[in-house]
């Protein structure tokens, strides 16, 4: 894998080049059922194609400038995957705006340590994100504008169909041309290991992990992706594929409707999946009962992350796929994503060996990502050294180099030198001990 050695980053790059290219073709398709609860609801789809989607974020970045959020200001970004998340996530990185994620379902508690920790500038979301903020005072410190997005700026700020209508917008925006390393996101750990910390995007994280995506999983072009995950969503416009959104809660997948979710992969023709173990296991279940089978042969891969995917709910998914085509299943960590993969056909194979207590195995390292263990110790090490690496089969912590591997938790100095090993060509980061 090639390093990003490019001058003016900006992942924007990707988009403005598919608008370019291909400025017609699908980029973002996102599904709505609407209908009482208790009956069959009726589906819905919101569309846009790389121009458009181009257009819009340019319109927003103009907008937001012309509102006070600038070059290097943070803002929060609590909106459920809509057109106006692509569009405004879009026009954040164009216009230099530090977006911060969290994952809502992290507790109340921890979201306001988060928004303490982060200071963000602005603060921007959906209604239900605001009357939570009012009630829980995230952010109050630091928060000084406001944004409503799909409802009235009931509590504070403005509604985005207004800001944008007060703002006249030019014909292109110029992207903010920043340096590779520098902080473009901050994106919040789930807190499942411990206290959430903020991780520091920067540009060439993000390449890192957009080549890692062309190289090793082989997405192309012209692909659909069927994606339940907002972060990787955002992928598909920046890889040249287009982003299928189903409706469902992305914090809670295991709720999803999986009638859904096939109707999209039909309609759509998905060749790409990005689904986590538990839907593949809801899916599998669903898609496979006697009375109601299904094929979702137009997948080319389904790449399957964010913990152990269990093999017998991996074989069950399966029976829906092409003969052929392998369920890829991805480990990392939001510091760190992707690291090593492994098909599901040789998965199958390892089944002995988990069976007998041997673990799951997670496959072989990425190109470029460089996987050692060493010793468990407490204590910080400043430097890397080779002689730190255990030899095979020895119990310890794992720590990983690459391109994709984050350098530093925002404001957490002694969690990144805990975290943290500087060394020549990279950044080592321990992961998690085995």
């Amino acid at each position: 894998m090639s390093d990003y050695h490019i001058k003016g980053a900006n992942l924007c790059r990707h988009l403005k080049s598919a608008a370019l290219n291909s400025p017609d073709k699908l980029a973002v398709a996102v599904q709505q059922a609407k209908g009482l609860p208790l009956l069959q609801k009726k589906l819905t789809y919101q569309e846009l194609s790389f121009a458009e989607l181009d257009r819009q974020s340019d319109v927003l970045a103009q907008a937001l400038n012309g509102y006070g959020i600038h070059r290097g200001m943070k803002a929060v970004l609590m909106v459920t995957p809509s057109i106006e998340f692509f569009a405004l996530t879009f026009a954040l990185f164009k216009a230099g705006i530090i977006p911060i994620l969290v994952d809502p379902g992290m507790g109340v508690n921890n979201l306001k340590q988060c928004f303490e920790e982060a200071a963000p500038d602005a603060f921007i979301g959906i209604p239900k994100a605001h009357l939570a903020r009012r009630l829980f005072g995230w952010g109050k410190a630091s928060v000084k504008k406001l944004l409503t997005v799909n409802g009235n700026a009931f509590w504070g700020g403005v509604n985005l169909t207004e800001l944008v209508a007060q703002h006249t917008a030019h014909a292109t925006y110029d992207m903010a041309e920043l340096d590779p390393d520098e902080m473009c996101a901050i994106l919040f750990t789930s807190g499942s290991t411990g206290t959430p910390k903020g991780v520091v995007y920067s540009h060439r994280m993000f390449e890192a992990q957009i080549q890692a995506l062309r190289h090793d999983y082989q997405i192309k072009d012209g692909e659909r992706d069927l994606a339940t995950f907002p972060l990787f969503s955002l992928f598909g416009p920046a890889l040249g594929m287009a982003s299928i959104v189903p409706d469902m809660d992305a914090s809670k997948p295991i709720t999803a409707n999986p009638d859904h979710i096939f109707v999209a992969v039909e309609k759509y023709q998905c060749t790409n999946m990005f689904v986590n173990p538990a839907l593949i296991e809801r899916l599998g279940q669903a898609g496979t009962m006697a009375n109601s089978v299904h094929s979702l042969l137009s997948l080319q891969r389904v790449i399957s992350a964010g913990a152990p995917a269990t093999i017998p709910s991996i074989q069950r998914f399966s029976r829906m796929l092409a003969d052929g085509v392998d369920v890829l299943n991805s480990y990392g960590a939001t510091e760190s994503l992707p690291l090593s993969k492994i098909a599901s056909e040789e998965l199958f194979s390892t089944t002995a060996v988990t069976d007998n207590g041997g673990g799951i195995c997670v496959g072989r390292a990425i190109d470029g990502v460089d996987i050692a263990v060493i010793a468990i110790t407490e204590q910080v090490i400043t430097e890397w050294d080779d002689a730190l690496r255990l030899p095979e089969g020895e119990i310890g912590e794992i720590v990983v180099k690459g391109p994709m591997v984050s350098r530093s938790y925002y404001h957490r100095d002694e969690a990144t030198k805990q975290a943290k090993v500087p060394g020549k060509g990279g950044i080592f980061i321990t992961v998690w001990a085995t």
